[in-house]
């Protein structure tokens, strides 16, 4: 019998736990962690990796992807959307630079009900969404690395040079989060014989075990699901690389919890509709059937 794809998660979740390198991270919450892991999931069969073992909200894990689709790097679209899990960075800077201890619920609200509020407090800077969409050169001119991406696995799907990332070095310091989920490289496998698969290898930088990863996973195959059916591809592996992969201090507790339970069957993903481009997808696009995990658990982000 096989194990179950979410094993390879627990694993690395019970490293970290009983082997993991006690250190003192940017957040000053402080840290279990390792250097270097790799994860691999099946997409072929219409797997959808949304992990089991806690709820994962896979419908915002898709919409901050969407999100970063569009390129844009305004919280207000993604509090339209009611996704919060960018708020922090902005909130935590306008507290800050004003003085004003606003309640998350209140910023969120003023940037939402006021555009010019929302352009000086909301924006993250160019953050994902900007570089994968928007990269600027020397020379002022702007790069749309996924239509890129796209373009070349129809017209040479044999490149090696399906690439694109967002770790651009003359911006980060504007950026209110350098990117952890940096490199993304696909591959189309069985080429001439057989049918072919896409497959998609991502690398993250940095991986907060408990809460980003969950989101991460779940989000990047949604992401390998769109780019197949857009270009007539089955989905076949992703494939996760981390570098420093952590466990906050303060979700030990919440881990050991989650380590109690057993890995229930992955869902499966079919889209409604097969949208004109990879701009024109919208949540109500992925139908997931068969998602029946455990309670969720709560822990707190770190800022």
């Amino acid at each position: 019998m096989s194990r179950h794809p979410e094993t390879q998660y627990l694993d690395l979740m019970t490293h970290l736990i009983t082997h993991g390198d006690r250190r003192i991270d940017r957040t000053g919450v402080g840290t279990l962690a390792t250097f270097g892991a790799m994860m691999r999931f099946d997409l072929s069969d219409g797997t959808f990796p949304v992990y089991t073992t806690k709820r994962v909200y896979w419908k915002t894990a898709v919409k901050e992807m969407l999100w970063f689709l569009t390129g844009q790097t305004n919280i207000r679209s993604l509090l339209a959307a009611n996704v919060r899990i960018w708020s922090d960075w902005p909130l935590a800077r306008y507290r800050k630079e004003t003085g004003d201890d606003i309640s998350q619920a209140a910023f969120e609200e003023r940037v939402l009900g006021n555009e010019s509020f929302a352009n000086e407090w909301g924006d993250l800077g160019p953050v994902y969404g900007k570089q994968w969409r928007r990269w600027t050169d020397n020379d002022g001119v702007e790069h749309d690395q996924i239509a890129t991406i796209i373009e070349t696995l129809r017209t040479n799907p044999s490149s090696r040079r399906m690439i694109f990332h967002a770790w651009n070095v003359g911006e980060l310091a504007d950026m209110a989060l350098h990117p952890c989920h940096m490199v993304y490289q696909f591959y189309v496998s069985c080429l001439g014989s057989g049918a072919p698969t896409l497959s998609l290898m991502v690398t993250q930088r940095s991986s907060d075990h408990l809460l980003g990863n969950p989101f991460n996973i779940c989000q990047q195959a949604a992401l390998l699901a769109m780019v197949a059916q857009q270009v007539d591809l089955t989905p076949g592996e992703l494939i996760w690389s981390g570098g420093d992969v952590h466990l906050y201090l303060n979700h030990v507790e919440q881990a050991k919890e989650q380590l109690e339970r057993e890995p229930r069957p992955f869902p499966k993903l079919t889209f409604a509709r097969k949208p004109a481009s990879i701009d024109d997808y919208r949540i109500e696009d992925f139908i997931v059937e068969g998602y029946d995990p455990h309670p969720p658990i709560e822990a707190p982000v770190a800022v």
